[in-house]
């Protein structure tokens, strides 16, 4: 959805809660895949995805279009919901790789002894990525996710976190960097 699109449906949302389905078919996938890659648990992004359309919709009515798109307002609040999660939790919740979808299955291949191997590997090597990410400060792990698992671009990472290009290009350079020690 172009940027027009989106102010055109927001608008009319404000008017009438129903359009808000349009904004929610929309850009729930998105929101939800974040959340996922954030969380690792299938429920809880269920959950803090629904509770980001629900402050999302209750606080339509309040949303500007200043120098931020109704989409990267969306990651914001999901952010801050994943944020509000751990701090509740007070520490890394530990969960199976099992649970996170999109990863091949062992099945696959017809039994093929090669790929099977193969496949645990990656399935392995992507289990402890997750975990070192989650080692990083929250700020350092929101970058590091909407920067290279959801392909954000500098600006749009900017827009959602409401800070300006030097401070999110330093603070991906500093995640890395943290990432890589944590990994070593």
């Amino acid at each position: 959805m172009d940027l027009s699109g989106e102010k055109k449906i927001v608008e009319e949302a404000k008017k009438n809660p129903e359009v808000f389905g349009e904004l929610y078919d929309e850009f729930y996938k998105p929101i939800f895949n974040y959340i996922l890659r954030r969380t690792s648990d299938i429920e809880e992004a269920q959950d803090l995805a629904s509770q980001t359309f629900f402050k999302a919709l209750k606080g339509l009515g309040e949303f500007h279009w200043q120098n931020i798109s109704f989409s990267a307002w969306l990651y914001r609040i999901a952010t801050n919901e994943v944020n509000s999660f751990y701090r509740k939790r007070g520490s890394i919740i530990r969960i199976s790789i099992d649970k996170i979808p999109n990863i091949p299955s062992l099945d696959t291949a017809n039994n093929d002894f090669e790929m099977a191997e193969k496949e645990l590997k990656n399935k392995e090597e992507f289990k402890k990525l997750h975990q070192n990410i989650q080692k990083l400060s929250p700020i350092y792990q929101t970058v590091i996710t909407l920067r290279f698992f959801e392909k954000k671009k500098i600006s749009e990472i900017c827009e959602i976190v409401g800070k300006p290009e030097g401070t999110i290009k330093s603070q991906i350079h500093r995640a890395l960097e943290d990432l890589r020690k944590i990994m070593e």
